[in-house]
């Protein structure tokens, strides 16, 4: 490669770094004032498998630096250290279906919070059986939990856990910092699933869980300053749903909504920033370059790639 054609690649890369460091600068560099509703996404992959590049599924929203979870997949305590928060900050958590890329870590994450200090009620929200599920994880964790009170000198950690079944739609929580409201949305299979908006003293953050296209979580995110959606790439299941009626690809397409429809929820809700999340699939190269072009098609706003650790 000649040195004319070299410096134009890597300025043509550098140009493209810029565009991409700038999308990121409006979500993150706030002018005048830093925000006091802020979110970081976790984890983005989309399944249940551990990938090499994303993370299982989860962010945390974090309001006067208060931390709501969403979602507890496979290490997302290690993921939140990444981010470089506290575990004892934690105050809230909120599981949006009981698929294990959303709760493997749900109990785990509590254990962790507590023996890296957390010593502050913690109240965690979900569909049923969560509640049961909270129980039965104390249960089986009660031997480590014992030894560390008894040589540790830590408060009891049961007694600082609340768990809460949510039945339904509508307000879930609402305390000094912010206003929590879900919808349930369709994930076929699964009960019960529900999207989460967050609304602060300062602005409002969706997210959708997994859903196919919602018009529950269409009126759910309406004007809201920012929506993470989870994203499928169609194409690379098609051919495999059409062969067989009850494949898992079938299943997938069922299960999810295609990029391009995304585009199209976050015009319809009237959100200001679209966040790419939970990608499906993960790591095919064909697929991770049209996410955007695909996104941007029928939505005016600003569309942001979701990485692992990125702050919203």
């Amino acid at each position: 490669m000649r040195r004319r054609e070299l410096l134009a690649l890597l300025s043509a890369g550098a140009i493209a770094a810029r565009r991409t460091r700038s999308v990121e600068a409006q979500i993150t560099q706030p002018q005048g004032t830093p925000r006091r509703t802020r979110a970081i996404l976790l984890g983005t992959a989309g399944g249940p498998t551990p990938k090499k590049g994303r993370a299982a599924p989860a962010s945390v929203v974090l309001v006067d630096e208060v931390a709501y979870v969403v979602d507890c997949g496979n290490g997302v305590a290690r993921q939140f250290v990444l981010a470089g928060l506290d575990l004892s900050r934690i105050r809230h958590v909120f599981i949006t279906h009981h698929h294990s890329d959303h709760n493997a870590d749900f109990g785990t994450l509590l254990l962790l919070a507590w023996a890296a200090g957390l010593k502050t009620p913690v109240d965690a929200w979900g569909p049923p059986p969560l509640e049961k599920m909270m129980a039965l994880f104390f249960e089986i964790s009660a031997p480590d939990i014992d030894v560390r009170i008894a040589d540790e000198g830590r408060p009891p950690l049961v007694p600082l856990i609340h768990a809460h079944n949510v039945q339904a739609g509508g307000v879930v929580l609402k305390d000094e910092r912010v206003t929590v409201r879900a919808a349930v949305v369709r994930h076929p299979m699964v009960p019960t699933a529900f999207a989460y908006r967050f609304d602060g003293p300062d602005r409002s953050i969706v997210f959708s869980g997994d859903t196919t296209r919602s018009d529950a979580l269409i009126a759910l995110a309406r004007g809201a300053d920012v929506l993470v959606h989870e994203v499928l790439f169609p194409d690379v299941y098609a051919e495999a749903a059409a062969a067989n009626a009850r494949s898992i690809a079938r299943h997938i397409l069922e299960s999810h909504t295609p990029v391009e429809e995304v585009g199209r929820v976050a015009q319809e809700a009237g959100v200001k920033t679209l966040v790419l999340s939970h990608y499906v699939p993960d790591g095919n190269d064909d697929a991770e370059r049209s996410w955007l072009p695909l996104a941007r098609r029928h939505f005016r706003g600003d569309v942001v790639l979701g990485r692992d650790l990125l702050e919203i």
